[in-house]
């Protein structure tokens, strides 16, 4: 680690006030956003609000927030994650920190926030998932959190394109698709029989193509919700920004997004950037695009000062006081320059890593409270993000802060592969099911060997019972495909008379299919 101390510089006290003077009353820019999506499985949500406020009534510390939530497997986790999201990561910021500490302590917030609404989400037991491109702009910095494929890009008024989110696809990221199989999932194609494989790249079980996002509990714990974070700092020229889903990405590069819309207010840009896109490829997933222009305020024009009369106040000049060149000197060396800057940026999946602190900020995290959650935790009960680790021996000490409560530290060992992901843990009734269906199969087999007929209707439920049985042994997997085949060995059983066979083949089948194979045919 290097030492700073090396290059150490003192700013005079004079700059320092003012810099903080120009912090407290910094020229706010003018924000413009249009939004426009074509739907075909109505899974995107938008969010946007406007002036909101660090320091409630003041008037003065307003940031926006726009987000985009691409949701799959349904849009709960999209519609959840739209209520919850920003109150998590508002809830992770600590109090009465000024301009500049609330920026710096936004990536920390942000990944607690994210990690929270996943938990609690996952607490629901849905297996709905989504992507999300969460956008924060305060001044002139903008700090963008993302998991999964939608992406944000801005163009300066300087020229030139800027990615301020990281596409999470398998395909994109080896270390990714490392991540996931050294934390216990494997990652291939889908098999369709003899060897074949077709599509992208997926995590099994449950043939996911990303490799983060919210949600997603029946794919594995490996999916995680930590997201990239990157901040910029636009010069006071401003710019425009692209918060896009996948639907417009598949179709247009970041060039031609821009391009396509230049010239043009927000709202007629993102229209224009969605219909390009459908028009390039076609509706085939539902696409969304918000548009944002960061612009200077626009001043008035200064009245003409009045015309200085001749003679007066030139004894007065002469005796004037000169500015010191050297103060002036310092104090345009030290003031920031109003350029286009890269000011934060971290994408690592370790959640003990993003958690703990790195800005020179005192008491940004209370000792005693979750960092994750946020609540309470007694002395002695809070377990160290460190504890576990080993990534760096020497600076791991299992009693340093920031602390996680149990349930906390149990998310981030299912993360890090250190334990099975609790989708049994969550639903207890569905293992109780499970066995209850297994004993009916068995029961009404024996019923139909006694009997020594199958009717339709005997058929008919029996197939019933098998599928059903089948959904509850697959809930970590596709319930589609595994009770397809599980119907489709009982329905040959069915057609060749083995009443004998049907009634010991089938809860064995069971049992070997989904302990030995993902529903896709991948072994697990």
């Amino acid at each position: 680690m290097s030492n700073r101390s090396d290059n150490h510089q003192t700013v005079p006290l004079s700059v320092l006030l003012k810099r903080e003077l120009a912090n407290e009353k910094i020229e706010r820019p003018e924000i413009i956003y249009g939004q426009a999506s074509q739907s075909k499985k109505g899974e995107d949500f938008t969010m946007v609000k406007t002036d909101c406020q660090r320091v409630v009534g003041d008037g003065v510390s307003t940031y926006s927030v726009f987000a985009l939530f691409d949701g799959h497997n349904g849009s709960a986790a999209a519609l959840y994650s739209k209520e919850a999201l920003l109150n998590n990561i508002l809830a992770a910021i600590p109090t009465d920190l000024n301009r500049d500490e609330w920026i710096a302590a936004l990536p920390r917030s942000l990944v607690a926030g994210f990690v929270k609404t996943d938990k609690d989400f996952q607490e629901r037991a849905q297996t709905s998932g989504t992507t999300v491109t969460f956008v924060i702009i305060e001044g002139w910095v903008i700090s963008v959190a993302s998991v999964g494929d939608s992406r944000c890009i801005v163009e300066p008024a300087e020229g030139g394109v800027y990615y301020l989110s990281a596409d999470h696809r398998l395909e994109c990221s080896e270390d990714e698709r490392m991540r996931i199989t050294s934390s216990g999932g494997e990652v291939g194609r889908l098999n369709t029989g003899g060897g074949a494989e077709i599509g992208p790249l997926r995590c099994w079980p449950g043939g996911l193509c990303l490799s983060r996002s919210i949600g997603d509990m029946d794919v594995g714990e490996f999916i995680v919700p930590v997201p990239y974070v990157k901040q910029m700092k636009l010069s006071t020229a401003g710019g425009r920004v692209i918060i896009s889903s996948d639907g417009v990405w598949d179709a247009l590069s970041a060039e031609e997004a821009l391009d396509c819309c230049r010239g043009m207010p927000p709202d007629a840009a993102a229209a224009q950037v969605v219909k390009d896109a459908v028009g390039a490829k076609g509706l085939r997933d539902d696409t969304t695009c918000i548009v944002i222009d960061i612009l200077p305020q626009e001043k008035p024009a200064a009245p003409l000062p009045p015309p200085k009369r001749q003679g007066k106040g030139v004894f007065k000049s002469m005796f004037k006081k000169k500015p010191n060149e050297s103060s002036s000197t310092v104090e345009k060396e030290y003031l920031e320059p109003d350029t286009v800057e890269e000011i934060f940026e971290e994408g690592s999946a370790s959640l003990s890593e993003r958690l703990d602190s790195k800005y020179p900020l005192c008491n940004m995290f209370k000792l005693f409270m979750c960092a994750v959650c946020q609540v309470e935790i007694k002395p002695g009960e809070g377990i160290s993000i460190h504890s576990g680790s080993s990534s760096n021996p020497e600076k791991v000490r299992p009693w340093d802060g920031p602390f996680l409560c149990t349930s906390c530290q149990e998310k981030k060992e299912a993360m890090e592969g250190k334990r099975p992901s609790g989708s049994m843990k969550t639903f207890p009734y569905l293992t109780f099911l499970f066995f209850f269906m297994v004993v009916c199969s068995y029961y009404f087999c024996f019923l139909i060997l006694i009997k020594r007929k199958v009717s339709f209707n005997s058929s008919v439920l029996c197939f019933l019972q098998v599928g059903v049985t089948a959904i509850v042994i697959s809930q970590s997997s596709s319930p589609f495909i595994c009770s397809l085949r599980a119907l489709t060995i009982t329905w040959k059983l069915f057609m060749s008379g083995n009443v004998v066979l049907l009634s010991i083949l089938v809860p064995f089948n069971f049992s070997w299919e989904f302990t030995q194979h993902d529903p896709f045919g991948h072994p697990t």
